[in-house]
């Protein structure tokens, strides 16, 4: 005969473990992956705490699955605290001989932790009630009275089974319908605003598919799939209507605006690259879209910049913030709309800063403040030992190849240089002893339509006839001003990828 489920320390343990399990999914029901969620503090914290060459490191060697891992390890912490309130819980009122103290004291323990690391008094409730219900459920399986009754394995696995489904199915059931007024694709909400032209955004995306050269296996001129970096792995979850940017600083007056504001004033719709500095040499991190937004400089002309040290600080909703020569501000924007959609929550939802020719760092998602400094400072990577506040690298990119029916090989991919623009991709199929012109796609409109957009990417693709026995590819491009990109291959770390893009074929 054993012991009651609770009384025993197997069963103690179990019942403590799914209490965690359907408390973060408790959790995650009521908030989704929002900053309430119960693990998003944790995994704040450790992200931000972590020493610059660790954060550095797995940027370079695991890419975004560091982030994710991290993420995993803060879910995993977070569980152990509900774990530890319920076998708590459980142990003083057994000691207490008083049948109700575990389930209140899981509810109560679990709420004040979540509130503690959330400030959400009311979804605290959200780990708090699953939690404790499954304590609840553990003493309805050892039945009300207090003699012993035997515990047996089908009840054993009766709470596991019964535990996991509720879990499962709050946590699909929210995965499904945690999108908010910001999310992304095809149902994300349309843009509307008072100085938008959005007969000009159908028209400039309607360019775009037309001049894309038609891969089937990577994005068109306009991201399908546009990269997400950040220092969250879980989103903010912000408001437009609580949402304000302030200019402030070494300014003649301090300026504040409002969503609504921002809405209103006379808007432009621009192409625009971004390049993440941590990406490799051939990655997937460069993405084009068509972003609607205000441009910067008459803000910053109406708050009249006194700046000591001609530079900037922009700060964002989740406390990331960026320091760089305020002259790269100049010619940026104030992004609201992203393809003729409201900014997906992602890429900053409500505002974010777009600086023309510069790495995807600079570029603060969740804008609410532009600092006009006296002396310069360092930002949020360069203080972990990143240096990407400069011009982004240029690049060309391999990432198409396919097999024609006639035995030719063709080629191709996007190639970028910011402010520089693309004059020309030039492909060796001999590892670079000769070289010939790749096809460029046709460049992008400007904001008025007057010329190309002056930071957007262009396509290549080029076909060929390849050799019998192994032979190596070479991709470089050439900008504008006729400079071929450096040759010389480097690492993200500090200062972004470089060099030219090369494979073997055998």
């Amino acid at each position: 005969m054993t012991d009651d489920l609770l009384d025993s320390p197997g069963g103690r343990l179990l019942v403590s473990a799914l209490a965690a399990v359907a408390g973060l999914a408790g959790s995650y029901a009521v908030t989704g992956y929002a900053p309430a969620f119960i693990a998003s503090p944790i995994e704040r914290t450790l992200a931000r705490s972590m020493p610059g060459i660790v954060v550095s490191t797995a940027i370079s060697t695991l890419g975004s699955l560091g982030q994710q891992l991290n993420l995993l390890f803060a879910i995993a912490l977070a569980g152990l605290f509900i774990a530890l309130a319920a076998r708590a819980a459980i142990l003083i009122g057994q000691l207490a001989n008083n049948r109700a103290l575990p389930v209140v004291g899981t509810a109560v323990v679990t709420w004040a932790v979540s509130v503690v690391l959330t400030g959400e008094v009311v979804l605290a409730a959200g780990p708090a009630v699953p939690a404790a219900a499954v304590v609840g459920l553990a003493q309805l399986l050892d039945g009300f009275s207090g003699s012993v009754s035997p515990i047996s394995s089908k009840r054993r696995r009766a709470l596991s089974t019964v535990g996991a489904a509720v879990a499962a199915a709050t946590v699909g059931y929210t995965a499904g319908n945690r999108r908010s007024v910001a999310t992304t694709g095809d149902d994300a909400p349309v843009l509307n605003a008072p100085g938008a032209d959005l007969d000009d955004v159908d028209e400039k995306l309607a360019v775009a598919a037309e001049s894309s050269l038609g891969f089937g296996d990577i994005d068109p001129l306009v991201s399908e799939n546009f990269y997400e970096v950040d220092i969250n792995s879980i989103d903010p979850q912000i408001s437009a209507a609580d949402w304000s940017l302030s200019i402030t600083g070494a300014v003649e007056k301090e300026i504040t605006l409002d969503y609504g504001d921002i809405l209103e004033m006379d808007a432009e719709n621009r192409f625009v690259t971004l390049r993440c500095v941590g990406e490799s040499l051939n990655g997937y991190k460069t993405d084009n879209a068509l972003w609607t937004g205000v441009p910067v400089d008459s803000l910053l002309e109406e708050a009249g910049v006194q700046s000591g040290c001609e530079c900037v600080m922009l700060r964002a909703e989740d406390d990331y913030y960026e320091e760089f020569p305020i002259d790269a501000l100049r010619g940026g924007m104030l992004a609201y709309g992203m393809n003729g959609k409201i900014l997906p929550r992602g890429h900053g939802y409500p505002v974010r800063a777009l600086v023309p020719g510069h790495w995807g760092e600079v570029n603060v998602k969740w804008i609410s403040e532009i600092e006009v400094l006296d002396k310069e400072a360092d930002g949020y990577w360069e203080k972990r030992g990143w240096q990407g506040t400069g011009p982004v690298n240029p690049v060309a990119k391999l990432h198409h190849e396919s097999m024609l029916s006639d035995g030719r090989r063709r080629i191709g991919g996007p190639a970028y240089a910011g402010l520089r623009g693309v004059q020309r991709v030039e492909v060796s199929t001999d590892g670079g002893e000769t070289w010939a012109d790749a096809t460029l796609s046709e460049q992008l409109p400007a904001a008025d339509g007057n010329g190309p957009a002056e930071d957007a990417w262009r396509q290549w693709e080029y076909t060929y006839d390849p050799p019998s026995g192994g032979h190596t590819v070479v991709v470089r491009m050439v900008d504008q001003r006729g400079e071929v990109q450096p040759e010389e291959e480097t690492d993200s770390y500090p200062s972004g990828a470089s060099g030219w893009v090369s494979k073997q074929y055998s």
